[in-house]
């Protein structure tokens, strides 16, 4: 047995990139083990990945974890949202998966949009004005581009959805994941009939929707994991529910998450309906919502212009000019899914490490935009803004988000933080808790607070005048696409 207090759970993280796995000490939130392997991701025009792959990573980060991932009372997993998993009726992958940041889907949204109702509709009825992420267009798409593999499908997931019901042998999700569908109204919470018949899902082809604190079900014979048979399985959640449940959010505390993404979000008792699209009123994994914005383009832009300049990814310098939006995936928060990167404002005198800064300010000048929005009228305007995700602990990322929002930042020491939320999430099924409780428990949000300076306005203001007039050259013919 495992020196630890309390039973053990297992929380695992299934994101863009990698999957990982922690085996946590329920009582204490101690992680006693960890695991981590890596999927590949395709480039070019589309992102897609195989779910099976997902699957041997889950497989090798619990391996990695060693025995101790056999004492495991109960299991959740968190992972990336919007993913469109398409099974046969063997439970087999059709095809591979469409990212979240597979943007192909652009024209379909935009007919989706129009044809019932406009952004307003859409908002009031499922939450959010559907983008090129959402799983909704996605689908569109590919009845449009690849019909026989649309016939094909007898079961429509999510990525935390396949695992999950490989080790259940049951289709399930849960409300946090499924808002982020654009076919679950967040009004009724439910599936949208009206939605999927006008793109032609059937929907005896979705999961259950599985309720906060219940059980998905028990991990079943043969899966070839080292989870005992009958072990609880949590519903999981996207990604970041995940983290909010790991941070143990409660209302009006403010989230910037710098990944692959970038996110902004809080917890709110509103159930928002923003018509413009830039925030989604998602549900969160508990009962409340997730009013979230999202960046495509995040870490993984700015460490390419590093790469392009030759740089370390710290190697920034102050003191220019320059206006470099880094949106090398097309965007979602601006809505520009067929934009590209732009420079503005080179000089003689523009140095490389001037360059690198401005794709930091590019970067966090989107999600700070959104910030607002994402926020009830009432949140504390001087509350600490927690900085989560890889990029947290890079000082560039810290000081940039410090001078361009104004608001003291907190960096939480606690890592994995969508795997913890998933560990969370397991040990309320053992412990009758909630989960964010769980968590608050765990002190999982502890972490040096970074104090407050004054805002940058000019940089702010500069590349809100750059964008606002490059618009035709981010987004050109965009109505003949």
């Amino acid at each position: 047995m495992s020196a630890a207090e309390g039973p053990l759970v297992v929380g695992v993280d299934t994101s863009t990139q990698s999957t990982k796995a922690l085996v946590v000490d329920a009582a204490t939130g101690q992680v006693v083990a960890s695991g981590q392997a890596p999927h590949t991701v395709s480039t070019g025009a589309g992102r897609e990945s195989d779910p099976r792959q997902w699957w041997e990573a889950l497989c090798e980060a619990l391996r990695q974890c060693g025995d101790v991932a056999r004492e495991a009372s109960a299991v959740s997993i968190g992972g990336q949202q919007h993913g469109l998993v398409m099974l046969d009726a063997q439970g087999d992958p059709v095809r591979p998966a469409l990212l979240w940041n597979d943007v192909r889907s652009a024209p379909q949204a935009r007919r989706l949009v129009e044809e019932l109702g406009g952004p307003k509709a859409w908002a009031e009825r499922t939450g959010s004005v559907p983008s090129a992420s959402f799983t909704v267009t996605k689908w569109a798409w590919l009845a449009e581009h690849e019909p026989e593999a649309a016939r094909a499908a007898k079961s429509v997931r999510l990525p935390h959805d396949y695992l999950t019901e490989r080790l259940t042998g049951e289709g399930t999700t849960d409300r946090g994941d499924a808002s982020g569908t654009g076919w679950w109204a967040s009004g009724t919470e439910s599936y949208d009939e009206e939605i999927l018949a006008r793109v032609g899902l059937d929907p005896a082809s979705l999961p259950r929707v599985v309720r906060p604190g219940e059980v998905a079900g028990t991990v079943r014979d043969g899966h070839g994991l080292p989870f005992a048979k009958g072990t609880l399985v949590a519903a999981g959640t996207g990604d970041n529910a995940a983290a909010a449940l790991g941070l143990g959010l409660r209302p009006g505390m403010p989230v910037m998450s710098l990944g692959t993404s970038g996110t902004v979000y809080a917890v709110s008792q509103r159930r928002a309906a923003d018509p413009t699209g830039t925030v989604a009123g998602f549900a969160d994994a508990r009962g409340d919502w997730l009013p979230l914005a999202c960046t495509l383009n995040c870490t993984l832009a700015v460490d390419r212009v590093a790469a392009l300049l030759g740089l370390d990814r710290e190697a920034v310098e102050p003191g220019t000019d320059v206006t470099l939006l880094p949106y090398l995936d097309g965007e979602r928060t601006p809505n520009l899914p067929h934009s590209s990167g732009l420079l503005y404002g080179l000089r003689h005198d523009t140095t490389a490490g001037q360059l690198l800064q401005a794709a930091y300010d590019g970067a966090v000048h989107s999600l700070l935009g959104a910030l607002d929005l994402v926020l009830d009228t009432d949140a504390d305007p001087s509350a600490p803004l927690l900085l989560i995700g890889g990029g947290a602990r890079g000082a560039a990322w810290q000081q940039t988000v410090r001078r361009l929002s104004g608001r003291p930042v907190q960096i939480p020491e606690a890592r994995e933080l969508v795997a913890l939320g998933a560990a969370a999430q397991a040990t309320g099924l053992l412990t009758g808790e909630d989960a964010a409780a769980v968590a608050r428990r765990w002190k999982t949000a502890a972490g040096p607070v970074l104090d407050a300076v004054e805002r940058d306005e000019e940089t702010l203001t500069r590349i809100s005048g750059v964008l606002s007039d490059a618009a035709p050259l981010l987004e050109p013919n965009a109505d003949s696409r």
